[in-house]
């Protein structure tokens, strides 16, 4: 039952069942899902509307790098069939759209505050309710606290000097204008090469008078094959949605990816290159699914490094810009995989210069541009797209305090630690689905986004149902957990490449693979075992744990 909106008289907050942080995909899922359980759900949100990343991330050419039916939820058979999809893979504008939509036919505004930030959390052991203090100088209280902040919302700056002394235009990425940018005739600098990078990139190439892409560390990308979805594919994928979303649920990726256990040398050398050049054809994350072995085994990894490389000096006329645009030192998909339309191809335009900043450091940005070791680029605009203080930025960019006074930022200062990824020893009752120690940035961000949030859920509802106040991991499960997490990091040519996956995008920031790396299926299970073994694994009030035994 709910509890209502009101001032409790000993804290003067507003008293509410559930506070929910964040609009994206993971808050608006958790504010619908303890709404339909009848509780009394606040919720906040920065942005001024729901979307999470998709509100904010406007540049042009912004696309989703996963399949739009992966890239959807699966709780709303209704939802399922109202909403019809235009392209394989989504673009920004669809993304947001398909968000309102939702937050429309739910009737989810309602429940949130936007335009607004927590700017600290605090558990109260005492009257066992978390406070949030919000930038209006206002206070909630609730039993339960939903982070659903996700791995991707703290925006970060290149640590480049005199960024602010700049007199052209100067766009980010991740907080673009809300109203239409013209770069007919301009000279533009993009810096940052990533995924972001690359989508701005391939679309300003053929709209800026000329476009400078300063580039440190060239990334793989792969051809995405985007097309619109046609009327009768449609039909049948509405008609098998159900079947669809289980096999999501059973697979590796939390989608719709083929995967494999073939190993990249149990076929000969020719029918390897044929499933390479398939893969290539058919586009997507084809790659990642046409052998089991690319991130555990090098020499395989290599060689799937070299056929891309080739592609790229085959594409690309200039041998030098093809040299320089071929990446090295790292193994192809330790980076985040990128997908692309005619990326390359864009670098054979005449308005296009690639400056290698590898060679020809950047020393700083001056009023008028660019300036790097060999002179000066005059820019009329210059684009950051150098990514995010990821997996752990938002949650620790405002004071979290857990029991006696300690704060998430102290627990966390040598890297991230929780159990199943979404929960901490010391904080009861506080979940962050989509956390930094799940399978986070690796799996579909949506099917773990539901996953989570029905696992707290169902949680929540088992401790109501036994008289349970409050709910917290135990020291050895998160031990344990985080020495699973470790030791598969471990194995795994991820951690071999200098990337926001490791932190090492952000000076200081602990390094380290901290995301479960299992695949989606594997820590699905895992977290179901751990619902089952609640007393091994669970700290529950002291006053229910006869209860909950």
């Amino acid at each position: 039952m709910t509890q209502g909106n009101r001032a409790t008289k000993s804290s003067g907050a507003c008293r509410v069942d559930v506070i929910v942080v964040g609009a994206g995909f993971a808050g608006m899922y958790a504010t619908y899902k303890f709404r339909e359980m009848g509780k009394n759900v606040a919720a906040i949100e920065a942005g001024g509307d729901v979307g999470g990343v998709w509100y904010w991330n406007r540049y042009p050419g912004a696309r989703c790098d996963l399949m739009s039916v992966d890239y959807s939820y699966g709780f709303s058979p209704e939802i399922e069939q109202e909403w019809t999809w235009s392209e394989q893979f989504a673009a920004q504008p669809e993304i947001l759209a398909y968000a309102n939509f939702v937050a429309d036919r739910l009737d989810l505004r309602r429940h949130y505050r936007f335009n607004t930030r927590v700017t600290r959390a605090a558990w109260d052991e005492e009257a066992k309710v978390w406070r949030a203090t919000i930038d209006t100088g206002e206070t909630l209280e609730a039993p339960y606290c939903i982070m659903a902040t996700g791995p991707l919302s703290v925006p970060k700056d290149p640590e480049i000097p005199g960024i602010e002394r700049f007199e052209g235009t100067l766009l980010r990425a991740q907080k673009w204008p809300h109203e239409p940018v013209d770069f007919a005739g301009k000279r533009v600098g993009v810096i940052g090469t990533g995924s972001t990078g690359i989508q701005i990139i391939q679309t300003l190439g053929r709209q800026a008078g000329e476009l400078f892409v300063f580039q440190r560390t060239p990334s793989f990308t792969l051809p995405m094959r985007n097309h619109v979805l046609e009327p009768d594919y449609i039909a049948e994928m509405k008609r098998h949605y159900r079947a669809m979303r289980e096999a999501m649920r059973n697979n590796p990726t939390g989608g719709t990816r083929p995967a494999t256990s073939r190993p990249f040398f149990s076929l000969p050398p020719s029918q390897r290159r044929e499933v390479m050049e398939q893969a290539w054809i058919n586009g997507g994350h084809t790659f990642l699914g046409s052998f089991a072995d690319l991130l555990s085994n090098q020499e395989a990894n290599d060689q799937v490094a070299d056929f891309v490389r080739e592609k790229i000096g085959q594409i690309v006329e200039d041998p030098k810009t093809a040299e320089a645009l071929k990446p090295r030192g790292y193994p192809i998909f330790a980076r985040r995989p990128c997908l692309d339309t005619e990326y390359y191809e864009t670098y054979n335009l005449p308005n296009v210069h690639l400056v290698d900043v590898s060679k020809d450091p950047i020393i700083g940005i001056t009023e008028k541009g660019v300036r790097t070791e060999s002179g000066e680029t005059e820019l009329d605009m210059l684009i950051f797209a150098t990514g995010y203080d990821a997996l752990t930025g938002a949650l620790l960019a405002f004071d979290v305090v857990g029991r006696g006074g300690r704060t998430l930022k102290d627990k966390w200062k040598n890297g991230p630690r929780s159990y199943l990824g979404f929960m901490a020893e010391g904080f009861p009752n506080l979940f962050a689905p989509s956390g930094p120690n799940g399978p986070a940035a690796l799996a579909n961000l949506v099917t773990i986004a539901e996953h989570d949030v029905d696992w707290i859920a169902e949680m929540v509802s088992f401790m109501e149902a036994n008289g349970i106040r409050t709910v917290e991991p135990t020291v050895s499960a998160e031990e344990g957990w985080m020495a699973l997490v470790l030791s598969m990091a471990e194995k795994s040519l991820i951690r071999k490449a200098n990337t926001w996956w490791v932190g090492a995008n952000v000076k200081g920031k602990p390094q380290g693979l901290t995301m479960f790396i299992g695949g989606f299926q594997k820590y699905r299970e895992l977290c179901a075992a751990a619902a089952q073994d609640k007393a091994s694994n669970f700290v529950f009030d002291r006053a229910a744990q006869c209860a909950a035994a």
